[in-house]
């Protein structure tokens, strides 16, 4: 097998063609057909089904160890060039949309800054859906709600965020600074849908202390839900950084007691050796939330380490 080979095949895979895999690569479909051939006589295995235009199981095995070779062999380039003070490459990071919003302006300020060579590509998704990306060598790091329960993740926390209610001025709920579980379960709010796992969370700790949170709607998007709070359609139940950076407006914060607080924290595939891209990436993400996470209420830093 060569890495050449390799490529080709997650080129198949990933665009279900040979003709799509042929344009990608900007070569012609023939060369395409020539090297899955060469590389399933050297497997002894059939890698492509040609008729679901898919991975085999065999081809899923090849595929996945292919693409870790792909990220050792870009890491190799990587490593090399920051040992030349020269600290390059492309790094992909997948961040959770509430962090999102506060947390990307400055990391990509920041990396300007002190690695101008460095190229960040951002993905704006779900804990669910970044953690599969990490699995597959798609993402270099992840900003996720803990915990990510899955061998082949490793995962440290950035910071814990207390659980408020954003309510809109006049609603009664505005006139507190904290309510407790209880007193919130007489009251409508917004919430995500069940089976989310922040609203998982928020149904166990209710159940702890026998209440049913009564909701006004289901929103699917936690940064919807915010919107929809921080114009003044209703009361919405959020993790405390999605208020984080709004320009004060007619609303209000409102710490909610008994919620157990949401953990947000740094994650990667703990298969492989991070290079230096995404190693310097992660020590900018952690200064950052240190910077950010101290001075914004309801928010604290659990991350002691020193500035890039």
């Amino acid at each position: 097998m060569d890495l050449r080979q390799l490529d080709v095949l997650l080129a198949v895979a990933e665009h279900q063609s040979f003709s799509a895999a042929a344009r990608a690569l900007h070569t012609v479909q023939s060369n395409v057909s020539a090297h899955i051939a060469q590389l399933e006589r050297e497997a002894g295995a059939v890698l492509i089904d040609r008729a679901r235009r898919c991975l085999t199981p065999e081809g899923q095995v090849v595929a996945d160890r292919a693409r870790r070779i792909q990220l050792e062999m870009r890491a190799i380039s990587d490593d090399l060039g920051a040992m030349q003070a020269n600290l390059s490459g492309t790094v992909t990071v997948g961040v959770i949309g509430t962090t999102a919003r506060w947390l990307v302006p400055r990391l990509l300020d920041e990396t300007s800054r002190l690695h101008p060579l460095l190229e960040v590509i951002v993905l704006d998704a779900t804990t669910t859906s970044l953690v599969p990306l990490l699995i597959e060598n798609r993402l270099d790091l992840a900003v996720v709600n803990l915990p990510v329960d899955d061998p082949d993740i490793d995962t440290e926390d950035l910071f814990s965020e207390d659980r408020v209610v954003i309510a809109p001025a006049g609603h009664e709920l505005a006139d507190r600074d904290r309510i407790d579980l209880v007193d919130l379960a007489r009251h409508e709010v917004l919430l995500p849908p069940r089976g989310t796992a922040f609203r998982d969370e928020v149904d166990t700790d209710a159940r702890r202390v026998h209440v049913e949170l009564r909701c006004r709607a289901e929103i699917d998007g936690l940064r919807l839900l915010a919107s929809l709070a921080f114009s003044g359609f209703a009361p919405a139940l959020l993790p405390a950084s999605a208020a984080h950076g709004v320009l004060q407006g007619d609303w209000h914060s409102v710490k909610v007691d008994r919620l157990s607080a949401r953990i947000v924290g740094l994650a990667r595939n703990r298969r492989t050796v991070p290079a230096a891209p995404p190693r310097a990436l992660g020590e900018t993400i952690r200064w950052i939330v240190r910077q950010e996470a101290a001075a914004q209420p309801y928010i604290h830093t659990v991350d002691t380490r020193p500035a890039p």
